[in-house]
């Protein structure tokens, strides 16, 4: 059998549709279960997974991701594609298994994504960009709401019903 080499949780969080997400069988691994019995347990608690807390990914996005990760290799040929979870699937689906391991594996996880999201903050070069980028969008919004008021006032008064005017000038007499 081959070596099992231990991969450190952040490196096993990947960023799909603009989340971060952690795969079905990396889940799996950590909790020590198959990966069957972890999806079991989530099709038993589907309710539990809205579509921003767990979805499956496309052939796509699996083949980007194998590509990728060498660890995935021996999953390429598996017969379904897998779940992707976000953060707070993965809290969800600590609190499906239910065990003292998911538990453990759980905290180590979350501390896994603060440590991501710490990381953007404490970069002072990205937390400037996303201070600027925030700048920008508030003054496109800034421009843009004073055309589309005056859009609005211009369609009020398109749609208002015309005064009644006093007619000025010549008018025959009807007799």
């Amino acid at each position: 059998m081959g070596e099992n080499k231990v991969i450190p949780i952040q490196d096993l969080i990947y960023e799909i549709r603009g989340h971060k997400v952690m795969l079905d069988s990396d889940l799996a691994n950590l909790y020590a279960v198959e990966v069957k019995r972890l999806n079991e347990a989530v099709k038993r608690n589907i309710k539990r997974f809205p579509d921003d807390f767990m979805f499956r990914l496309t052939k796509d996005e699996f083949a980007k991701v194998v590509t990728n990760c060498d660890h995935l290799q021996k999953q390429k040929f598996r017969p379904t594609l897998p779940f992707a979870f976000t953060e707070q699937g993965v809290t969800m689906l600590a609190a499906v298994l239910n065990s003292q391991k998911a538990i453990d594996v759980n905290i180590q996880i979350m501390r896994a994504f603060i440590q991501l999201r710490n990381y953007v903050f404490s970069n002072d070069t990205l937390y400037e960009q996303i201070g600027d980028l925030r700048k920008l969008l508030m003054l496109y919004i800034e421009k843009n709401d004073k055309r589309i008021n005056d859009i609005i006032i211009a369609l009020n008064n398109l749609i208002e019903k015309p005064k009644e005017s006093k007619i000025i000038g010549f008018r025959p007499n009807k007799k």
